[in-house]
């Protein structure tokens, strides 16, 4: 490449950060989804650093010179689009960024519920000096859907304070590095019985939507906690809003929904029984200088004919791991 590439930076509500190093590279065209269409005539790369923008599929024509897209987040759900499925156009991902703050904020949300600390809040504004009994997470059981690199990250903190971690994937294996056991996902509903707590971090794909059904929580032992920092649609919503109202269920930690913002009237902010976090598990001090290090780094290997990092499967919905 001899002339400098177009890069097309899809910007939104935070600042966009690293793109001054790429300047002398690259021409960079900043817009938002607006003027997404005229921004995209002749680019090289779209850089969407708004990654819950929705829109590239109603401008999608405009895309003639498009050869790379990278999206700085895990999920890609919202941007596979069937036309985009079948162009040459590459999509990497933002992977292994968000693994250490994602498992950090599971293993807090498993200790919320196993030491009370939802009962604690509520008693210090009330002044109300009273003890409770704690659960030791030492011991405990849990299964990880999703065996990524996010998933793989959480069961490794997760055995380094005691916990038996289990995983599921797309197919069954025993004698797995971090897991031992991993389940098939065809199997959700007869072992997830065994389990104290289960951890979705798994992609949304057709395969995945709704893992969580109304027969998986019904298998679910009525102590066990779910934590899902995932997708929402990974889950049956209305199935688990049952469950939790009827204690069929013994809490939830919900950093993602089918609707983002959660709707001010819904039900999941008012159970007693529930943690809702606004889709911030792998929000770190660092992440976005993380996010533009290695958009930067893929940049110039891309630029100088190499491999990029992080190459989605665009029919599978995520990046293939080793596993």
């Amino acid at each position: 490449m001899n002339a400098k590439p177009i890069v097309t930076v899809l910007a939104g509500d935070r600042p966009v950060i690293g793109l001054e190093k790429l300047q002398e590279h690259a021409e960079l065209r900043i817009t938002d989804i607006a003027g997404l269409g005229s921004a995209l005539n002749g680019a090289d790369v779209l850089y969407m650093w708004d990654f819950f923008a929705e829109g590239l599929q109603d401008v999608w024509p405009n895309a003639d010179a498009l050869k790379w897209i990278h999206v700085p987040a895990a999920g890609v759900d919202k941007l596979l689009f069937p036309e985009l499925v079948e162009s040459d156009v590459v999509v990497t991902n933002a992977r292994g960024i968000f693994d250490r703050p994602m498992a950090e904020f599971v293993l807090g949300g498993i200790l919320h519920f196993a030491k009370g600390f939802g009962l604690a809040g509520e008693r210090q504004r009330r002044q109300h000096w009273k003890s409770w009994p704690t659960t030791e997470v030492a011991g405990a059981r849990v299964l990880v859907a999703g065996t990524g690199s996010i998933g793989r990250c959480t069961a490794r903190l997760l055995r380094a304070v005691g916990m038996d971690v289990d995983g599921m994937g797309r197919t069954a294996r025993a004698g797995d590095r971090d897991f031992g056991t991993v389940h098939a996902s065809a199997d959700f509903a007869k072992v997830a019985g065994g389990y104290d707590y289960v951890v979705l971090a798994a992609p949304l794909t057709t395969a995945t939507e709704r893992m969580v059904s109304r027969t998986v929580l019904e298998a679910m032992k009525s102590s066990a906690v779910l934590v899902n920092v995932g997708r929402g649609k990974l889950v049956d919503q209305d199935a688990l809003v049952q469950a939790l109202q009827a204690r069929r269920l013994g809490g939830a930690v919900l950093d993602v929904f089918e609707t983002e913002p959660l709707p001010q009237d819904h039900e999941l902010w008012q159970l007693d029984n529930v943690l809702v976090t606004p889709h911030m598990s792998g929000d770190s001090q660092n992440w976005l200088d993380e996010l533009a290090a290695q958009f930067e780094s893929n940049f110039h290997a891309w630029r100088q004919g190499k491999p990029l990092a992080n190459v989605v499967d665009k029919r599978l919905g995520f990046v293939p791991s080793d596993c």
